[in-house]
């Protein structure tokens, strides 16, 4: 089902094509295959890079499409309707790029970001530790100078998307005791010695994109590694987390929007007491409230979007974005599970991956309890 899309500029327009194209080629063959096998599709990553399509949001100097949030997101809505490993791994690898392309020197933006972007190299984000989930000012991984000018890292990360496969790791870790204003950020490369991954863990759903804890024993790291300056990591960590909730928030659209055409395709097609079941009016509104749900939280994601795009604050939206779209596409999915009937509870069809992935993204990038924390706490200042 292909979504009619409002887009800023006939350019915008063309990228967009070029993208159903290019998912249609060599990213929704592979979907199904790979998430039974658990095989993460590294080699995507590398297409969508010399394609252009992990710059968008960056700048022209250093290789990037210099596009809108607006734009890129529903790029990222196109990938993870196809395939969520897919489409999550770019929003990964935004929110692992986003501390070098915000705050980074110019000398390291320019060493850094052309082969981050251009796909040669594969980020990861670590915030999370097994203590330290939703309370992040609470981690406890240390950073302690060296006589170098450098930094030595211990500690544990949870959590982590692309753990074990990525090429770097954006590393939030206490350089002293001070609470939230002790975190600082860091670049960690994945060939530093002491840089080891735990097992991945065994999910219910997205198995083809690896999680797994970071292990970092008395890793040593240059001057040059520490993103910004000491103190400056929670701040970054939570501006790139408003970025990577709407992100979010474009995945749970993209899988809400292949489930709702696979509902749809299969109510025309099923026949039931001599008519179609698209005709009978209790599934019918089903499919109808299931569209208006994927339509309602596409257009709050791109709101939120154009604020950002437009430089105003727009975090509290991003936690709008990232609740409603989430709870929709869990509601959604599961809805289109039903849809189908016995048939929807068997593999042969992809909505019970959908709503297993659905799942998840009701839970990382902040729960959607803490969402409803910020939006509350906006509310009451």
């Amino acid at each position: 089902m292909t979504v009619d899309r409002t887009l800023p500029t006939p350019d915008a327009h063309d990228l967009l094509h070029l993208v159903r194209d290019l998912v249609a080629k060599e990213v929704a063959p592979r979907a199904a295959g790979d998430e039974a096998g658990g095989r993460f599709p590294r080699e995507v990553f590398t297409t969508l890079g010399r394609a252009g399509l992990l710059g968008l949001p960056y700048p022209e100097e250093y290789g990037g499409g210099a596009q809108p949030y607006e734009v890129y997101l529903q790029v990222v809505e196109e990938l993870a309707g196809a395939f969520l490993a897919v489409g999550l791994g770019v929003s990964v690898h935004t929110l692992s790029c986003f501390p070098v392309a915000t705050y980074g020197t110019r000398e390291r933006r320019a060493a850094l970001l052309p082969d981050m972007i251009g796909g040669e190299l594969l980020g990861a984000y670590c915030l999370s530790e097994p203590q330290s989930g939703s309370d992040a000012a609470a981690l406890t991984t240390q950073a302690v100078a060296a006589d170098d000018g450098g930094y030595v890292l211990n500690g544990v990360k949870a959590w982590t998307t692309h753990g074990g496969v990525a090429d770097f790791y954006t590393v939030m870790a206490r350089t002293s005791g001070d609470g939230a204003r002790g975190i600082s950020c860091f670049h960690v490369p994945a060939s530093s010695p002491g840089l080891s991954f735990g097992r991945p863990e065994r999910k219910m759903g997205m198995r083809s994109s690896p999680t797994a804890q970071v292990l970092l024993d008395s890793v040593r790291l240059a001057p040059d590694a520490l993103v910004a300056s000491e103190g400056e990591g929670f701040r970054i960590a939570m501006a790139a987390l408003d970025g990577g909730r709407l992100g979010i928030a474009a995945c749970a659209v993209g899988v809400a929007q292949a489930a709702l055409g696979t509902a749809t395709a299969y109510a025309r097609e099923r026949r039931q007491f001599g008519s179609r079941i698209a005709d009978f009016q209790g599934l019918g509104f089903m499919l109808a409230d299931m569209a208006t749900q994927v339509a309602a939280a596409r257009a709050l994601y791109l709101d939120a979007a154009r604020l950002r795009d437009a430089g105003r604050p727009y975090g509290t939206r991003a936690a709008m974005a990232k609740l409603f779209a989430t709870d929709m596409a869990m509601k959604v999915t599961t809805d289109a599970v039903q849809v189908l009937g016995g048939a929807g509870y068997t593999r042969d069809f992809p909505v019970e991956r959908y709503m297993r992935e659905a799942k998840v993204m009701q839970i990382f990038e902040g729960t959607n309890q803490i969402q409803r924390l910020v939006i509350s706490r906006d509310l009451a200042r």
